[in-house]
């Protein structure tokens, strides 16, 4: 069962850390981060997941947005930190790169990586591809293991499809050794199944749970989220 987490959007801060930083022993938060070419429609699929919610103007966004929601984790209550960054030209080399670019700071600490491509548009899946291989040659030392997961967004515009599906899915899965999913924002097909697939990746990686359980609840802080 799914229960929505309508969350704020918060940007960086204080009011950002999660309640694992050291107070009464609580896992620290899952760092989540959503990319892609613009018009995929990431954003799209971070509000269905968070607000169930979805509209057909697209919100074309420059600036990063952070939300905060839980998920109870092997019976672990974790908070998720998920960073909706715009289209980003590259991915940053250093540091100083992502420090000097407010668009990118906090991408390179990021537990694992949603990249998100129209499967309608063979230009958006090129960016996911070279985006993938920067993260690849680019993130921090210490973090060889951070998941990687691709995702094929607007499903529901299946007669479109610019790339055979098993075409991909060989090509994510058995190459990249990436998980993948597809899924529409639009009728919320799989939105709950790529977040699930994201955070059970972190925690496998974390935990070395093979089989994990999940479940997502609305956060629990009232001045971190908006409880509806």
């Amino acid at each position: 069962m799914h229960w929505p987490a309508v969350c704020e959007n918060r940007e960086g801060g204080a009011g950002s850390r999660g309640r694992g930083g050291g107070r009464g022993g609580m896992p620290p938060p899952f760092k989540i981060a959503v990319l892609g070419a613009q018009g995929v429609g990431k954003t799209a699929v971070v509000r269905r997941f968070l607000h169930d919610d979805y509209s057909e103007t697209g919100t074309p966004g420059h600036t990063r947005q952070v939300h905060l929601s839980a998920a109870v984790l092997n019976g672990h209550v974790h908070d998720l930190q998920i960073t909706d960054y715009p289209a980003i030209p590259s991915f940053p080399g250093s540091s100083l790169q992502e420090w000097a670019d407010s668009c990118c700071r906090g991408i390179r600490s990021a537990h694992v990586y949603i990249l998100v491509y129209d499967i309608c548009c063979f230009d958006s899946f090129e960016y996911v591809k070279t985006m993938r291989q920067q993260i690849l040659e680019t993130r921090l030392l210490g973090t060889a293991e951070t998941p990687i997961l691709i995702v094929g967004n607007k499903r529901d515009l299946q007669r479109g499809r610019v790339i055979p599906r098993h075409n991909v899915s060989d090509l994510v899965r058995k190459s990249w050794k990436c998980g993948y999913v597809e899924c529409s924002a639009k009728f919320n097909w799989h939105i709950l199944l790529l977040f699930s697939e994201a955070v059970r990746s972190v925690g496998c990686a974390r935990c070395k749970h093979i089989h994990a359980t999940i479940r997502f609840q609305r956060a629990l802080r009232r001045e971190r989220c908006a409880l509806m």
